[in-house]
């Protein structure tokens, strides 16, 4: 195992286009559930110039009005302007239904019945954690998350009024000894409203003060003069968005999840209702992983969960600690296995995935298509619990 690396995570504002059709793809989602528990929904968007494009598969008693739902998240992301904007965008969709079959509510259910509910696609789901940061999440990926959601805030705040919602971020960590060094770069690329647009010299200094120095100021680890700091390296980024390129739902998993630092899979988190075993998955794991590092057991620990059509429970459990763990991988991942119920209809029981949506103003799950959907210390995720840290110690 090297001990010595560099290792760079990014992460993108929600006016990204990739990030506005995850959150277009899981309001569609809160709008269903919101309404009808029970609903079944897939919904997938692309979007570029001025066309969004949304497929949606359901199966539900809701009447949701799909096009409105992406023009609310186009107008409260902040596209006003006349190249992207929510009245002017077209809105295409492709909607059917999916075969409507009765369920009862997970949380009405006894044991053999949520055994005989099987996972209805094939997943490998992972979940990560390690201690880097108090959230147990990989410090770049960490700090790329607080300055995209800084560029954001700046913007919305008015305190630099010209930027535009399109941004992306990046933060280069230096380790030694397995452990976070230093500060090796940050890249901020932001977009600007080409009526406010300011000289090169003044979007660094601005971005320098408003958001790097805040950003690093309550962090153990921060730049020093050797770390390399890049403002839109590529040269002016005027408006941004869909006009300047295209979006995909589902393209940015691993600003979703661990930054590339741990495996995560290539199916998309956003846009699926919780009956979707490669996304509830991925919370379980998440939630498993992060248990672990919490009870002291070990320093990382990634945790794989594979499921097959037709089985309820993951065919297979595994454990990596990359050899930090105080007990043999095999022990831990059979202590993960008697204390987390990991079957699809377990999962969302217990983190009662169908009914969250009425409970959070706005919605939920489009609250998590940008800036993470692990690790969120802001929206008291459950699976972001350490609920589990004595029974794991034994």
């Amino acid at each position: 195992m090297k001990t010595h690396y560099m290792f760079t995570s990014e992460s993108v504002t929600e006016g990204h286009p990739d990030k506005l059709c995850d959150q277009i793809a899981d309001a569609v989602v809160d709008r269903f559930l919101r309404q009808d528990p029970m609903s079944r929904v897939l919904a997938e968007c692309a979007v570029a110039n001025g066309v969004l494009f949304i497929a949606a598969r359901f199966a539900s008693t809701a009447t949701v009005d799909i096009p409105e739902v992406a023009r609310s998240i186009i107008r409260q992301v902040g596209y006003a302007g006349e190249d992207f904007n929510a009245e002017a965008c077209t809105v295409m969709t492709n909607l059917s239904e999916l075969p409507f079959v009765v369920q009862r509510d997970e949380r009405e259910l006894d044991e053999d019945e949520l055994e005989r509910i099987p996972a209805r696609n094939m997943a490998n789901a992972f979940g990560f954690a390690c201690d880097e940061t108090a959230a147990l999440m990989p410090l770049p990926i960490w700090l790329a998350h607080k300055l995209a959601r800084r560029l954001a805030a700046v913007r919305l705040q008015r305190q630099l009024p010209y930027l535009a919602p399109d941004g992306k971020t990046q933060v280069g960590v230096e380790y030694r000894d397995g452990r976070p060094h230093r500060i090796h770069s940050i890249t901020l690329v932001a977009s600007q409203q080409r009526a406010l647009q300011v000289s090169e010299r003044r979007l660094r200094d601005d971005l320098y003060a408003h958001v790097i120095e805040p950003v690093f100021l309550d962090e153990p680890l921060r730049p020093d003069r050797a770390t390399a700091i890049f403002v839109n390296p590529d040269g002016p980024f005027v408006n941004g968005g869909p006009a300047s390129h295209s979006g995909l739902t589902g393209r940015k998993n691993a600003v979703d999840t661990y930054g590339e630092y741990s495996r995560q899979s290539e199916s998309a988190l956003s846009g699926k209702d919780p009956t979707r075993i490669d996304r509830v998955g991925a919370y379980a794991a998440r939630h498993a992983a992060k248990n672990a590092v919490a009870a002291g057991l070990a320093r990382r620990c990634e945790v794989q969960l594979t499921y097959t059509i037709g089985q309820a429970q993951p065919v297979s459990v595994q454990v990596d600690t990359h050899g930090t763990g105080v007990l043999a991988d095999e022990v831990l991942a059979e202590r993960i296995k008697a204390q987390f119920d990991f079957r699809p209809a377990g999962i969302i029981r217990a983190y009662e995935l169908r009914h969250l949506p009425a409970r959070h103003r706005g919605g939920f799950y489009h609250r998590l298509a940008a800036y993470g959907q692990v690790g969120r210390m802001d929206l008291g995720l459950p699976w972001e619990r350490t609920d589990k840290v004595e029974a794991l110690r034994g």
